[in-house]
C-alpha cells in the first residue's frame, strides 16, 4: 500500500488508515474477537496507520487497538491518539455510556485544553493502550474552546513535538473552518477533517483545503461517507447524513452521482474513497472497520479504479463543485496508476487543460 508523508515531519502514512472508533463498540457492541480480527485484517492488507481517541468508547478502543498491535514491530506503524477530553470517574452512573457508545459509564469525559490537561490525556493513554509512544496527537473537538487549545493545548503538543515525543500534532473535527485556523494561526502539521469534503460536501475548499496549500501542511480525511448515505452503491431512504436521517434532496442528489459512477464502471462508495485524495493535500483517508469483513470490503473498494473522467462528468452535471482539483498520479484512479508517493502537480479541475464540458 502506497503512503505519503505528511508535510515537513518525518511521519508517513499508508493511503488507507484504520478508525478505531467502531472497536470502541460505537452505536452496538464489537465482540472483542472481532475488534482483534479487524486489526489483524488491516495489518495483513498492508494497513499501517491506525486512529483511536479516549472518547471511542470511554477508553475501550485504545485498549483494544494496543493490545492487537502489540505483537508486531513497534517502528512498523504509525498511532494516533487525541486530547481534549479526560476520562474521570463519573459520580452518578446511569449503567450505559450516553455517547453512542455501548459500554459501561463508569467513567465520564471532562473537557479540558489545558498543558497539565495534555499531558495526562497522553500519558493515559499511553497506559491504556500499552504503547511507549503516540506517532501523532490531534486536538479533538475544540470547536468551543479555541482560546485554550490554540494557546495551551497545541503549544504543549509543539513541545513534545520538537523533544521528539510525537512525530506530528494537529487537531480534528467535524467542521473546516477552524481547522483553517489551526493550520495558519498555529504549529499544527495535519487535521483530520470528517465529512466536510467529501462528493456531498465539498465545503472544505473554501477554508482548510486553501490553508493547507498555502501553509504547506497536510489534511487526514475521515467520515467521507458522510455517516453512511455514501457507504452503498444505491442509496437507500432512511440512511444517514452526518448522523441524522438524509433529506430526500441529499438521497437523491446521493443517487444522481451513483448513477454516474456506475456509467463509469466502479461505485458510489469507491468513488466515496478516492474523491478526498484527488486534492493535492490530503495523506490519506481513514476508515471506521469493525471487523475482517468489513476491512476486507473498504480494502478492494479503495484499490479499486476510479476513472479520472469520473471528477469531470461529475463537475459538467453539477454533482460536485467546479473548482474541485485532480492530481496527478494518485492511487485509485484508472488513467493515473499509483505512484512513489504524492504528485504536487495538479490541474485546474479540467482534463488536458480544456474544457471537458461541451
Amino acid at each position: 500500500m502506497q503512503r505519503r508523508t505528511i508535510h515537513n515531519t518525518s511521519v508517513e502514512l499508508t493511503e488507507l488508515g484504520f478508525g478505531a472508533s467502531v472497536i470502541g463498540n460505537l452505536y452496538r457492541t464489537t465482540p472483542a474477537a472481532d475488534a482483534s480480527a479487524a486489526v489483524d485484517a488491516a495489518w495483513d492488507a498492508g494497513i499501517r496507520y491506525f486512529d483511536t481517541a479516549p472518547h471511542y468508547g470511554l477508553g475501550l478502543s485504545e485498549q483494544r487497538l494496543g493490545a492487537a498491535l502489540r505483537q508486531h514491530p513497534r517502528d512498523e506503524y504509525v498511532v494516533s491518539s487525541k486530547v481534549g477530553r479526560l476520562l474521570v470517574p463519573n459520580e452518578r452512573p446511569q449503567g450505559v455510556d450516553s455517547e453512542g457508545f455501548v459500554v459501561p459509564d463508569d467513567l465520564r469525559r471532562q473537557w479540558d485544553f489545558s498543558r497539565d490537561g495534555v499531558l495526562r490525556s497522553i500519558e493515559d493513554s499511553l497506559r491504556r493502550a500499552g504503547l511507549d509512544r503516540l506517532d501523532i496527537v490531534y486536538l479533538h473537538d475544540p470547536d468551543d474552546h479555541w482560546r485554550q487549545a490554540a494557546e495551551e493545548a497545541m503549544p504543549a503538543l509543539a513541545d513534545l513535538r520538537d523533544q521528539g515525543v510525537v512525530g506530528a500534532i494537529g487537531a480534528g473535527m467535524n467542521q473546516s473552518a477552524m481547522l483553517a485556523r489551526f493550520l495558519r494561526e498555529t504549529a499544527a502539521d495535519v487535521v483530520m477533517l470528517a465529512g466536510r469534503y467529501t462528493l456531498l460536501d465539498q465545503s472544505a475548499l473554501d477554508d482548510v483545503l486553501p490553508a493547507a496549500q498555502e501553509s504547506g501542511k497536510s489534511v487526514v480525511a475521515v467520515g467521507v461517507f458522510n455517516s453512511g448515505l455514501l457507504s452503498r452503491e444505491w442509496p437507500a431512504d432512511g440512511m444517514k447524513y452526518d448522523y441524522q436521517d438524509a433529506p430526500p434532496e441529499l438521497v437523491a442528489r446521493a443517487r444522481a452521482i451513483a448513477e454516474v459512477c456506475k456509467g463509469h464502471g466502479t461505485s458510489l462508495p469507491a468513488a466515496a474513497i478516492a474523491f478526498p485524495t484527488t486534492h493535492p493535500s490530503t495523506v490519506n483517508v481513514t476508515l471506521g472497520m469493525r471487523d475482517r469483513a468489513q476491512v476486507t470490503q473498504n480494502v478492494e473498494l479503495q484499490r479499486s479504479a476510479v476513472p479520472r473522467a469520473l471528477w469531470d462528468d461529475l463537475r459538467c452535471q453539477g454533482l460536485i463543485r467546479p473548482d474541485v482539483l485532480t492530481i496527478s498520479g494518485t492511487q485509485g484512479t484508472a488513467d493515473h496508476p499509483a505512484a512513489g508517493g504524492r504528485s504536487a502537480a495538479h490541474d485546474d479541475g479540467t482534463r488536458g487543460g480544456s474544457s471537458p464540458c461541451r
